[in-house]
Formats: structure tokens, C-alpha cells, sequence
């Protein structure tokens, strides 16, 4: 397993590796652009080529993309439609020139319409952005299990994947937090494996792109996304033992997004500690 941390893009791309380095990380995320912002980043093919290069003699061998927050797939609205498509035509683009693994989505949100309208609309938006580009994968991200969210089940996430072109572009990401949010068992090594039994029958093993690691501040089935340190909640210590340990997790990049000891993200202390977990769940 690939265990890393999302890590900021300030000065540039190659920074993103030296900070994924300092954390001894073997894998990291970024956004694209910010993730507060409609603004892209304006990243010039010498950009990518230094990255390319940093990248060869580097400890980080896996790269994930996450869409900034602001899109939304699946809206009716003509002016955020276009400002998600042009975002995610800039995220599969950036992805593409520094050999992402993919760039993790979240589908979109329903607002006041129907669920099949808005899985539509989302499955017309990204087939759009894969028509835009040429090879960077899109990797859905499950949920923590609001109705207003599309991508809130395995079933539809298989849906949404055979409707928007198959496997070759597209892949499945799964959060601790959510699965622990939505019901899932990510706390025992049984409810792990029934976990992986059910990706395996519903979207594929292969499908699975890539883990985000987070704690959970909320009971399990809360439906709420409050991410939490590692072994600072509900899932605990001997929860990621169990997750990490699953052998068909293995060889995945896995990535931190908690909000670390000063809510400014995971540390190298963080880091190091779920990788500790993981080699006591495999040895």
C-alpha cells in the first residue's frame, strides 16, 4: 500500500513532491487549482516536465487529483454548468500532464430535482470532459450518504460508471469516513472483507483506483462527513488496522485528508503512524 497525504500546491508543482517527501509519503493528492476558487491554475508544459522529472527519483510513486468543491455535475444551472465543465476539462488536462492516476469526483448533488434528471445531466457533463481529453482517468468518490448526493451507493456508482463509457476512464475512490458514515462495518476485519465483497460484485475490484484514509468524529451511520485524526475517532486504531490489513486493498495508493494536529492537515507524525498500522495489520 501506497500511504501519503493530501499536500498543497503553493510554489509550484515540484513542491508538491518535496512536501509529500518531508511527510514520507509514498503517495499524494493535490487539487488542481483552488479549491476555493472558479480561477485555474495556468500550468505550462515546461510546469508538467519539471514535475515529470522531480517525480522519476522521488519516494512519491502515485499521484491523485481531487476536484475542487465548487463543481457540480449534475446542476440545471447554465453558468455553474459551464464553470464545472471548463474545471474538470482543467483537472483531467493538469492530470494528463503530470501522469496522474485519475482525478477523484464527486458526481454532484441533486438540489431540487429528480434523481434520474440529475444523474442525466452528471453523466452528460463528465462524458463531455472525457470527450475534451485524452487519457486522465476519472475516479468517483462514494459518499457519506446524503440523499442529496449522487454516488451515495456501490449500485449507483456502477451505474454512473457504465453510463459514462465503462472502465477504461473511469474508477471507484472510497472514503473511511464515508463508508463508516453511510453504515459500513470498517472497523473488523469481517466487515472489511464483506466491504470488499460487495465493490467486487457491484463495480469490480479492478474499478478500485485509490483509498482516502479518515477517521470518524460521528457514530457510524450518521450520514455526516466530519473527518477525524487517525485513531482520534469512532474508527479508532484498531479500525485501520482492519481496513489497511484488507488483502485486496493492498498495492492501492492511500491517502490522509484529516485535519491534522492544527486543522491545517496530516503530519509526518500522522503519516507515519498509519503506516505503523498498516504493517502490524500485514505482517
Amino acid at each position: 500500500m501506497l500511504i501519503g497525504a493530501h499536500v498543497s500546491t503553493a510554489g509550484g508543482l515540484p513542491k508538491t513532491l518535496e512536501r509529500g517527501e518531508d511527510l514520507r509519503c509514498e503517495a499524494i493528492q493535490i487539487f488542481n487549482q483552488s479549491p476555493r476558487m472558479w480561477r485555474p491554475t495556468r500550468y505550462t508544459e515546461e510546469d508538467f516536465a519539471a514535475f515529470r522529472k522531480a517525480k522519476r527519483d522521488s519516494p512519491v510513486k502515485a499521484v491523485v487529483i481531487h476536484m475542487i468543491y465548487l463543481i457540480n455535475p449534475a446542476t440545471k444551472e447554465g453558468e455553474m454548468r459551464k464553470k464545472s465543465l471548463d474545471s474538470l476539462v482543467h483537472a483531467l488536462t493538469v492530470g494528463e500532464g503530470i501522469g496522474a492516476l485519475g482525478v477523484v469526483v464527486h458526481p454532484g448533488a441533486l438540489k431540487d430535482d429528480t434523481r434520474a434528471h440529475a444523474r442525466k445531466r452528471a453523466v452528460g457533463l463528465i462524458k463531455e470532459a472525457l470527450a475534451r481529453t485524452e487519457s486522465c482517468p476519472i475516479i468517483y468518490e462514494n459518499t457519506a450518504g446524503s440523499p442529496q448526493l449522487l454516488g451515495r451507493d456501490f449500485d449507483e456508482t456502477a451505474a454512473l460508471i457504465d453510463a459514462t463509457g465503462g472502465p477504461k476512464r473511469l474508477g471507484l475512490c472510497i472514503d473511511s469516513c464515508h463508508l463508516h458514515a453511510t453504515g459500513y462495518d470498517v472497523r473488523t476485519p469481517k466487515g472489511v472483507s464483506k466491504l470488499a465483497d460487495e465493490i467486487d460484485s457491484k463495480v469490480g475490484l479492478k474499478q478500485l483506483k485509490c483509498l482516502h484514509l479518515n477517521d470518524a468524529r460521528d457514530e457510524r451511520g450518521s450520514n455526516r462527513d466530519r473527518h477525524a485524526s487517525i485513531g482520534k475517532g469512532k474508527i479508532g486504531r484498531k479500525g485501520f488496522r482492519a481496513f489497511l490489513g484488507e488483502k485486496r486493498f493492498q498495492k492501492l495508493p492511500a491517502v490522509l485528508e484529516t485535519p491534522g494536529p492544527d486543522g491545517h492537515g496530516p503530519d509526518r507524525k500522522e503519516v507515519l503512524l498509519t503506516r505503523r498500522l498498516w504493517r502490524e495489520a500485514t505482517k
